[in-house]
Parts: structure tokens; sequence; C-alpha cells
């Protein structure tokens, strides 16, 4: 019998608003270029072409965003951009993906990531996926794979591994999301990992199993395959892939990853992927940073000149220049809120 086709599906559908003012709704982050010289869509596709051909790659995305997909990956089939006509959380749109799948490759696994990541060591991590893929394929379960933790960060999930089921994959004996620093220092310690959002399963059982344990996706699961409008018009309650399939799924497979992965959430994420001046400066474009350190600068237009000063995060657009702290660049979402909506919904 022959091996299985792997396929995989990259999520590029969200706002990023916390990259405002360069990341706007007609730009959102997965199209900029923040970890590397290109978009970290483009980045995403490249990091699993050496696994997985494009033709077997499906981006899924908003219908406000698939011209922009088009343009930027103009390689990719036509039929491979999937459109989501409004959000109805991650587990929808998984599945839809897999339904998708499942109707060209009834025997495919499915490899899911985001697109809005940066991975310093691409071979290691396509190594982990195949990991990933051996163990859904041995196991039958849904496997993922979970970051070694380089911090306690309490800004991501994570995963509690127990006994190895197929070496490096160990069972999930839980997950526990966005815990407090304490909490996740001590989790650290007794060997969870980050929940990276990298998800790998067999397309037929994983859309039994959601058929069986997800009742929110069940009138949706009713509609045609391909039809995106009904799909998502009968998704009962949105909900996220993590709550409403892989917490609920009676086994679950992790296999460790150590590639250099963040999820590139805040400006001041820039510093632990960007390279650094002498000073631990991520500086972007003309930017002078004199007796400064710390700082993240994004100088799309014109020069910056920084004097003196540390841990800001100064973003230069046309139109708009941006000037916080990296603390509270975290806050960014909050700080849109209160900005007159001419200015905060940039075209």
């Amino acid at each position: 019998m022959p091996t299985p086709s792997v396929w995989g599906v990259i999520l590029a559908g969200g706002g990023g608003t916390r990259f405002w003012p360069l990341s706007t709704p007609s730009t959102p982050k997965q199209f900029l270029p923040l970890a590397t010289g290109q978009p970290l869509l483009r980045d995403a596709v490249e990091r699993l072409l050496p696994i997985i051909p494009i033709e077997r790659l499906l981006i899924l995305t908003s219908a406000a965003l698939r011209e922009r997909v088009q343009a930027l990956l103009p390689e990719l089939p036509a039929a491979n951009v999937l459109t989501e006509p409004q959000p109805a959380g991650t587990a929808a749109a998984l599945t839809f993906a897999a339904r998708e799948i499942a109707a060209r490759d009834a025997e495919a696994t499915m490899v899911s990531v985001h697109a809005d990541w940066a991975v310093r060591d691409p071979a290691r991590f396509r190594a982990s996926v195949l990991a990933a893929v051996a163990a859904a394929r041995a196991t039958g379960a849904l496997a993922t794979v979970g970051i070694v933790a380089a911090r306690p960060d309490p800004g991501l999930g994570y995963i509690v591994p127990g006994a190895t089921e197929h070496a490096p994959a160990r069972r999930v004996l839980r997950f526990e999301e966005k815990p407090e620093r304490e909490r996740a220092a001590a989790l650290i310690a007794q060997g969870a990992l980050w929940n990276s959002g990298i998800f790998v399963w067999d397309v037929r059982r994983f859309l039994d199993l959601v058929a069986r344990i997800t009742p929110e996706l069940a009138t949706a699961l009713t509609t045609a395959v391909g039809d995106a409008p009904a799909f998502f018009a009968a998704v009962q309650t949105p909900i996220s892939i993590d709550v409403g399939v892989m917490e609920r799924a009676p086994h679950v497979v992790v296999v460790p990853g150590d590639f250099g992965w963040d999820d590139v959430g805040t400006w001041a994420s820039l510093r632990r992927v960007r390279p650094l001046d002498a000073a631990g400066n991520a500086l972007h474009g003309d930017v002078s940073a004199i007796a400064s350190a710390g700082n993240v600068v994004h100088a799309a237009y014109g020069s910056v000149v920084l004097y003196g000063v540390d841990d800001l995060v100064v973003v230069q657009t046309d139109g708009v220049t941006l000037v916080t702290t990296a603390e509270r660049s975290l806050e960014l979402k909050t700080m849109l809120s209160s900005l007159r909506p001419a200015l905060r919904d940039l075209p």
C-alpha cells in the first residue's frame, strides 16, 4: 500500500492589530516582512515546500484577503486558496480544510500551521513535523508539536506530556491555556512544552472525531463539501481547535520541537526574531541608535534617530508614527480602542 500523502494547511486570516500602524485590515501582519526580508506568509510556505509540494498546500484566509494571497503566491493553484466568509473559530476553519483535503485525497495526512510565526531553524522544524506525521500514522492519534520552552511566558498555552508512545512522541496528559507566570515556570520545571499550534492528523479520523466530540460544528458538517458560505453560516458556536477538539480528544500525542519558534505576537517580540546590533536594538530601515539599547524601530519612510533611550518601540509609516515602550506595546489592542476611527482604521 502506498504511503498516504501529506497535505499542508496554513491559517492566514488574522488581522494582526498588535502590529499597528504597519499592520492594517488590508495588509495584516502575515503580509509583512517582520522576521525576515519577506512576508511571514511567504516564509511559512517556503518552510513547508521541501516536504509538501505546492499543489498540496492550502491557504485558509478571509474572503477580503484572497487577492492578496494570490498576488503573493502566484505559483499556488487558485483552488488551493480557501476563504472564510466570516470568522468562526479555528476548529471550524481546520474542519473545513480537512473536508476539502479528504474530498481530494481520502487517505491524506494533514499538517496545520499558522502564517505568522518566525522559525530560526527551518530544517529542524521540518524534522519535527515529519516526526509528528509518523507518530500520527503509527498511533492513530491527533498529533501536535510542542516547543521546548525558552521562558515562562504567560501569553502562551502549555502541553503537559506523559509516557512515550512512538518515540519521540509522548501522550498528552493535558493542556493549560495561558497560565500566570509562576504557574508557567512550574509547568516548565515539570517538562511542559509550549503549545505551538502545529497539528497533524489523518483527515478521515479527524473528521470522524469532530463529528463525535465537537457539537458546535454538528450542523456545519451536514453541509455540502466545498460550500464555504453554508458551512461557516451553520457553525453554532465559534470555538478554537484547542478547546473544541484537542482538549476533548481521547488520544493526543506531542512531539517535542526545538527550532527557534516564535509566535511574533507584538512589536517587542521582534527583539527575539530580528538580528540585533551590539546594544540589543532590533532596527529596520534608516535608523541611527546612539547611546540607546533594547529598542525596536521600524522605519518605513525617512530616517529615525534615537539618542539616550532604552526599551522603546518606534514605528514610522507613511503619515503615522507610533512611539511606546516595549512593555506597553503588548497593550496596542487597548490603545487602538481609544483612537478616533479614521486614525485607528488605516486603509
